[in-house]
């Protein structure tokens, strides 16, 4: 009888099944969320680097409990 053996997962594969990677994706998307609307208040094009310190200091942590606790319902 032949042995079954699965192939590796690609490394692309591995990453689209990672909750980890899943979380990185989703503070990523509300960072370049936050960086659209503070262009748009200042008329101008904040720069991702301001608009990822900004979202950390103001409201990343209070995202990611909205997130433990969605998660938890």
């Amino acid at each position: 009888m032949r042995e079954m053996h699965q192939e590796p997962k690609p490394a692309a594969d591995l990453a689209a099944r990672s909750s980890l990677y899943a979380e990185f994706l989703a503070e990523r998307e509300e960072i370049l969320r936050h960086k659209w609307i503070e262009s748009e208040k200042a008329g101008r094009d904040i720069g991702f680097e301001r608009a990822l310190i900004d979202w950390t200091r103001h409201h990343r942590a209070r995202w990611r409990e909205l997130r433990r606790i969605g998660k938890a319902a």
